[in-house]
């Protein structure tokens, strides 16, 4: 397999490229990449916590329409709803910060 990013060769248990750095994407039967999903907290496009917005994206589903299933499932009955959303607000991971081009243009400290 070669990387989709610089084109150099890759080691079959390799998950990420050691030139470039580049994450490997898996093949699927038809030939067309994927990345695996990971459940997490959004950080745009977050109410509360980024949860239902996680959800959905998980799900591939509209934000909408999972946030109105949540609060039909906290209403009735009101207990499950509430405490199945706190769950997933301390166990869902938030998405990863982006990396801005002012963080990675600062030279590192020198000690001297």
């Amino acid at each position: 397999m070669f990387c989709s990013n610089c084109g150099r060769q890759l080691e079959e248990e390799a998950r990420y490229c050691s030139a470039c750095g580049t994450a490997r994407g898996m093949v699927g039967s038809s030939g067309e990449s994927f990345r695996v999903k990971r459940l997490t907290r959004a950080r745009d496009g977050k109410r509360i916590a980024g949860v239902c917005a996680g959800v959905a994206r998980y799900l591939e589903l509209d934000v909408t329409l999972v946030r109105i299933l949540w609060i039909l499932v906290t209403i009735f009955p009101p207990i499950p709803g509430i405490v199945a959303y706190i769950v997933c607000w301390i166990a869902m991971p938030e998405d990863p910060k982006p990396v801005s081009s002012s963080d990675a243009a600062e030279p590192a400290l020198r000690l001297s």
